[in-house]
């Protein structure tokens, strides 16, 4: 079996180049189409607010994006993967209080997948307002403009379910396409007006948030700049941290380039507001609108896909993190990597047909964007700063000093973001259930785990060994496989022995104990034999990387036949265990669920959080599918899990 998947993209090519471009910059790549425009509002357009909302976009790209994710963050590398749930796998080891900022983290970042694809795709299909011809059609917040970005986006989700792998190979040269002409037409404006160069400067950065009123509070919209940095890192198994890097010096330069550029047409056009109009459009050429529109809406789209796949990835690895309900999860192309949760489509679709149905137009939006995604990047901080203390071995004042600088920078703008909750108050139940529901599984889980009862496999191989003998048992099969928590060679859960001996005791003519390891690599992949009564009782260990659905009854079947081949199993009948009447294998898996039992007398707290555990339990997967077992393989038993038992009860005989 093989030890590990490829997972990083080492080389530097042509070919890995584009796909960088198309799969990661789509969010932060199609931020010019609303950040600068959500900066300026409607206020009074002067040189005070549009250079100080480039100047703070300038050096929010450069401490946020450049130096906090291109340099430090995608050095947390987990065998090339990145993202919250590879950070958290890397640092768990050195903190106990590490999984809320974790689950905050992934929560927030799976709340950022229903925003940005209506006010990605609205804002481009809003630009055609300004076309001849279209002006008293496509108006923003009118019934034919929700109409075609609702519908946009509908096809977008429906499509998920056959895999982008055909449409993906041209994601990469359309982004390229896309930061190619924001670039150029920024640099166009920049030589007619190259005073506005002068933006880059700090203090005009500073003036603003110190001296323009209420100056401070624009930081919610300067941050729109920036939303997409933690795909840079969560896509980073995708494309390689030097692919990364070197696209992203590309990419900076057009975005700059392209604010800029905004900023020179804002301050020669003697506009006193905007008036609803998008600088990002007014100032691309009357002949290239058209194409300039429709090629906006393709990087919009590229950019809504990026974030769907990001959720995918991120709910996949919850679950094999034990942070997340067994949900269906399927594989609609070939291509490693890519999976569809239908479950969660359905989710993200829904919760973006409302975002558009309930603030109609990109502008409103924005007021309601940055809040979540904000909390990510606090969060990726704060587990960074456990990496760089104990994985990479930095000083820690350097270590302080670095926390401190993002921290401050971070917290500015979630102070800032705050206000916008009046705008998307309604937004915070979906992150509430999400939240919650990751919480509630976590939690339980470490509960059901501490009731666990081993015991020395040793002290009942005698036993089993009689009953495999005894003949006048029925034989249940000839491989009976249990699968087990216990990751020592020589312990079994109780239940387990309970399961063999106690009631109807199951005759079999060997017993195999599986353990499914799961690691904090992400694409391991291999196992273990521990032989404990020759061909009678053997334990097997699969470790499994934290990224892969487990397939165990293939898995199985492959280690047998190894096993066979390598004259390492004896086994009674034929080699894959069948008889001359059937050729199907003779073997059975014994699966024990747990049920919440009558006997417990549960506080508030502990009632709400096991019933809660229970009903989550019972909508997501069962653990035959989870495990990748098919029923007709599995017997399923119930047993009762007693955490607070009733104590003192009243009977008394009359």
């Amino acid at each position: 079996m093989q030890n590990k998947l490829p997972t990083t993209v080492s080389k530097v090519t042509i070919a890995s180049l584009l796909v960088a471009l198309g799969i990661i910059y789509g969010d932060i790549g199609t931020s010019p189409l609303y950040a600068l425009r959500a900066v300026i509002g409607e206020r009074p357009i002067e040189l005070n607010l549009v250079y100080g909302g480039v100047s703070c976009i300038f050096w929010t790209l450069v401490c946020q994006t450049t130096i906090k994710y291109i340099w430090l963050t995608l050095q947390a590398d987990n065998d090339g993967e990145g993202g919250v749930f590879s950070l958290y796998a890397l640092v768990r080891r050195y903190g106990k209080k590490l999984v809320i900022p974790t689950i905050l983290g992934a929560t927030t970042l799976l709340a950022d997948g229903i925003i940005t694809p209506p006010i990605s795709v609205a804002s481009a299909i809003e630009g055609l307002g300004i076309v001849p011809g279209f002006e008293n059609i496509i108006v923003p917040g009118n019934t034919i403009t929700i109409g075609i970005v609702a519908a946009i986006i509908t096809l977008l989700f429906f499509f998920q379910r056959f895999g982008t792998q055909a449409i993906g190979k041209l994601f990469g040269p359309i982004m390229t396409v896309w930061f190619s002409m924001i670039g150029i037409v920024g640099v166009h404006q920049i030589l007619i007006h190259p005073d506005v160069l002068a933006a880059l400067s700090p203090h005009h950065a500073i003036n603003l948030l110190t001296k323009y009123p209420h100056g401070f509070w624009l930081l919610g919209a300067v941050f729109l700049c920036t939303t997409g940095a933690e795909a840079l890192y969560s896509d980073l198994g995708h494309c390689g941290i030097k692919n990364i890097r070197i696209t992203w010096v590309f990419v900076k330069i057009c975005l700059v380039t392209c604010y800029l550029g905004q900023a020179a047409w804002l301050m020669h056009q003697s506009l006193p507001v905007l008036q609803g109009r998008n600088p990002f459009f007014e100032m691309m050429p009357g002949w290239f609108l058209l194409p300039s529109i429709i090629i906006a809406t393709a990087a919009t789209i590229i950019a809504s896909q990026a974030l769907i796949s990001g959720s995918f990835t991120l709910i996949s690895e919850a679950m094999n993190l034990n942070f997340w309900p067994r949900i269906a999860v399927r594989q609609p192309t070939e291509m490693k990597g890519q999976i569809y949760i239908p479950s969660i489509n359905t989710i993200l679709w829904a919760g973006c047909i409302l975002m558009i149905l309930y603030f109609k137009e990109s502008s409103h939006m924005e007021a309601a964007y940055g809040f979540s995604i904000t909390i990510t990047m606090m969060m990726t901080t704060y587990l960074l700063s456990f990496f760089l203390l104990y994985k990479k071995k930095w000083n820690k004042l350097a270590v302080f000093a670095l926390l401190l600088f993002f921290a401050t920078i971070e917290t500015s703008f979630f102070i800032a973001n705050v206000a916008k909750i009046k705008e998307r108050w309604m937004f915070l139940f979906f992150e509430l259930f999400i939240f919650l529901t990751m919480y509630i599984w976590y939690t339980a889980r470490k509960i059901n785990n501490k009731l666990i009862r081993f015991v020395d496999l040793g002290k009942y191989t005698h036993t089993i060994m009689e009953l495999s003998e005894d003949q006048e048992i029925p034989a249940f099969c000839t491989h009976l496989i249990y699968l087990t928590k216990a990751n020592s060679r020589h312990q079994i859960e109780e239940k387990i022995i309970k399961s063999i001996l106690a009631k109807k005791p199951k005759r079999a003519q060997v017993y195999w104990f599986l353990h499914i390891n799961r690691t904090e690599q992400p694409y391991t992949l291999n196992y273990d034999i521990a032989e404990l009564v020759d061909d009678k009782i053997i334990k097997v260990t699969i470790h499994v990387g934290f990224r892969i659905q487990p397939r165990t009854e293939l898995y199985f079947k492959q280690i047998v036949k190894e096993l066979v081949a390598k004259q390492e199993l004896n086994l009674h009948t034929r080699a894959d265990g069948s008889t001359k009447y059937n050729r199907e294998p003779d073997f059975k898996f014994v699966v024990i669920e747990k049920y919440l039992s009558v006997e417990n007398e549960l506080v508030l707290k502990d009632g709400l959080l096991l019933n809660s555990y229970f009903f989550l339990k019972h909508l997501g997967l069962s653990d035959e599918k989870a495990f990748g077992l098919d029923k007709s393989d599995v017997v399923v038993e119930q047993v009762p899990l007693i955490y607070q038992p009733a104590q003192n009860i009243p009977l008394t005989r009359n």
